[in-house]
């Protein structure tokens, strides 16, 4: 089965979700309604192309219901919620492998009208994907509490230690554990989106390599810029099938509304180019001024970003 055969496929499947070329979604509507006892939940969001979410770990809340309602001051659509530290034990400290926790989090979000866009699987950033012997049961947590939360998109850093311009001689390893991993995904339907340090042309070698569609491209804008890359030929070299989410954030210090490293405008006119469509989720960009202020920070690239992509 090729990507596109797949996308189709899984989208068939997946009846209470929406999916479109290049991208997926936990659609409103998919989110169980409130339980008894609590407050009707709030109207979904209307259907946009582009959809805003902020990372709750950079929100200060990784994996903590109050993310939520401070998405919603916060005034994007959704949350993209962390699985947990990692550290030296076997698997992600995961308190969503409780029944409870997770109705708990998908009825907040419901009430809310938030959409949960993706689970992170960030302790990757600062541990080895290659190397750690745990590695295959970490994942397998991840998929299996996707599939509880009816979650189609998992973030997956690889971060540091697991850097493939830095450490080459890892590729081969990070080939071989994502070939192990794929299959267990196609089989959920869902989608895991790398990051990694490659330009995009190397990138698009390593998903050939790998040769699934479940595994995919979770595109940071930050690495591009940061390594002096053309931000929009990185986009077209990715291609809108390959692409599953979008990181749409830069390095610290000034707010993406300031930042002359990244043309938006551009860059929707590129995606809308390619057909693309999905979630832009901010993870940075946080003012030199107040760096800790979370409201004021992703607030204000919030707001940014909805008049770009989200403006009638």
């Amino acid at each position: 089965m090729n990507r596109r055969q797949f996308v189709k496929a899984a989208a068939a499947a997946a009846a209470t979700g929406w999916f479109s070329p290049g991208t997926w979604s936990l659609a409103a509507d998919a989110i169980p309604a409130a339980q008894p006892g609590h407050a009707p939940a709030t109207p979904a969001i209307p259907d946009s192309r582009y959809k805003i979410a902020a990372c709750d770990w950079m929100m200060l809340k990784r994996q903590k219901p109050g993310a939520f309602p401070l998405a919603r001051e916060i005034g994007v659509d959704g949350v993209e919620v962390d699985m947990g530290g990692l550290g030296d034990r076997p698997t992600f400290d995961n308190h969503l492998a409780d029944p409870k926790i997770r109705r708990h989090f998908l009825d907040t979000a419901s009430q809310l009208g938030l959409e949960i866009c993706s689970l992170a699987m960030s302790g990757f950033y600062a541990q080895s994907f290659a190397e750690r012997p745990t590695v295959p049961g970490m994942v397998q947590d991840c998929i299996d509490t996707m599939t509880a939360m009816d979650v189609k998109v998992a973030f997956l850093p690889l971060g540091v230690p697991c850097d493939l311009v830095k450490h080459p001689e890892l590729r081969p390893a990070v080939v071989a554990r994502l070939k192990t991993i794929a299959p267990k995904a196609e089989a959920a339907g869902i989608v895991i989106g790398i990051e990694t340090a490659l330009d995009a042309a190397g990138e698009v070698k390593l998903l050939e390599d790998v040769g699934s569609p479940a595994i995919g491209s979770y595109f940071n804008f930050a690495n591009a810029v940061e390594n002096g890359r053309d931000l929009i030929a990185e986009l077209r070299t990715l291609g809108r099938d390959r692409i599953c989410q979008i990181h749409c954030t830069d390095r610290d210090g000034v707010w993406l509304q300031d930042d002359s490293r990244i043309d938006m405008p551009q860059v929707k006119r590129t995606l809308d180019a390619m057909s693309w469509r999905g979630w832009l989720v901010i993870e940075r960009s946080r003012s030199a001024k107040d760096p800790h202020n979370v409201k004021w920070n992703f607030g204000a690239n919030a707001a940014y970003l909805k008049s770009i992509f989200q403006a009638k």
